[in-house]
């Protein structure tokens, strides 16, 4: 997922409730499949923050030397404009872009077949 090439906002939006509990009939589902999926871009964000950054470290742990980098403030500074993990997660639910199971209504599925 290119967590940079979508069209979530990047500020807090008002949603209707019931938009949420669509696909699954239950809001709380609803939120614990966007809760766990903003956790998966969380983490993809910081791995790819952290590659990035890491290219400008150096080898020498000097408190005295400080090097302030103006790529490396670019970088941060774009990471931080992006839109919140929990606002992509919430976009892609809303458009259908996230595939979720439930193994218990699976299995009660099976059974009654």
């Amino acid at each position: 997922m290119d967590f940079k090439k979508t069209n979530a906002p990047t500020n807090t939006v008002t949603r209707n409730l019931m938009d949420f509990s669509r696909e699954t009939g239950n809001v709380y589902e609803s939120v614990v499949i966007m809760g766990k999926r903003a956790n998966q871009i969380s983490a993809e964000m910081k791995e790819e923050l952290s590659k990035k950054l890491q290219e400008f470290g150096t080898a020498n742990d000097n408190l005295e030397e400080v090097f302030e980098n103006d790529e490396q403030i670019q970088i941060s500074r774009f990471y931080e404009r992006l839109p919140k993990p929990t606002l992509i997660a919430t976009q892609e639910f809303l458009e259908d872009k996230i595939y979720f199971r439930n193994p218990s209504k699976d299995v009660t599925a099976d059974k009654q077949v």
